[in-house]
């Protein structure tokens, strides 16, 4: 089956309806140019309101079931026939997650992950915001294919990429909100950014899309400069596509899944795998064997 991905990108501003509105126009231009499914940033709906930490920001996130960018996209998505990873901040009883649905071409939402991994560092304050997600990795079946989504800092952990895989994800999609960093001015993360996800590609033999931010957001006094650079890179790790750090942009490539699967069934990397030496894994410390041995 073939299928088309569109990696985007875009400024956002404290206009929220122009934020929302120019997301769904990203949509419309994506699927004309026969994109069929179709990743938005990270919390695109507004500025990335984690520069600082701000008890007011709260009054931003809403349930699942209140969400009116969610409703709107399921109407955009089922007019264009297009699959929508769609990135919200979420309030579920007391608590507040960073969390995607998938929303299917035909409208209905197949499915809900919440972000595991939450970043604390200066212009990444998200755990003041965010719980650490409970959903547990996660594979979706869509009308294009079964694909699995980490949010932005889940993209460097390789552990997350082959759970995914391990569940059947034919493509790995990332929204993301990454640029410059508070503590180290001088420091460019952009091309170790793009090359952990690209590892993740050719280690689990399957497309990666990252969708990133553009522009300068402040608050409080401090700036952060998002560095764009949204890209798609095959099942090799090899990039087929990238945008630029400033312009507002899409990106499409389209993959022949079922060439890909054969291609992976017969690199053997998953016949070969050895889960039973991975143990170390499954603690912080890499000592799980050593601590079952003293239980």
């Amino acid at each position: 089956m073939n299928v088309t991905i569109a990696a985007t990108q875009m400024a956002c501003t404290w206009d929220l309806d122009k934020n929302i509105e120019k997301a769904i126009n990203i949509v419309h231009q994506s699927a004309d140019l026969g994109a069929e499914i179709i990743l938005l940033q990270e919390l695109f709906e507004t500025p990335y309101f984690c520069i600082d930490t701000n008890n007011e920001h709260f009054n931003l996130a809403k349930t699942l079931t209140e969400q009116p960018t969610i409703k709107k996209m399921q109407v955009v998505a089922k007019d264009r026939g297009v699959v929508l990873p769609i990135s919200f901040f979420e309030k579920s009883g007391l608590v507040y997650f960073n969390s995607i649905v998938v929303i299917d071409a035909d409208g209905s939402i197949v499915g809900h992950y919440r972000k595991s991994h939450i970043p604390d560092f200066p212009l990444y304050e998200e755990k003041f915001y965010f719980s650490p997600g409970d959903t547990g990795f996660r594979a979706f079946d869509t009308r294009f294919g079964r694909i699995g989504i980490g949010i932005c800092w889940d993209q460097w952990f390789p552990e997350a990429a082959r759970a995914m895989a391990l569940m059947g994800a034919e493509i790995l999609l990332y929204p993301t909100a990454i640029g410059n960093e508070l503590d180290q001015p001088d420091f460019d993360s952009k091309n170790h950014w793009q090359t952990t996800m690209r590892g993740h590609a050719a280690a689990n033999i399957m497309p990666v899309i990252a969708s990133n931010r553009i522009g300068n957001e402040s608050s409080n006094n401090l700036s952060m400069e998002f560095y764009g650079s949204s890209f798609i890179s095959n099942h090799l790790g090899e990039l087929v596509s990238e945008a630029d750090r400033e312009s507002e942009n899409i990106l499409t490539h389209t993959f022949d899944l079922d060439e890909i699967s054969r291609f992976r069934r017969d690199w053997g990397v998953f016949r070969d795998r050895r889960p039973d030496l991975y143990e170390g894994i499954l603690s912080l410390d890499g000592n799980r064997t050593q601590k079952i041995d003293h239980e």
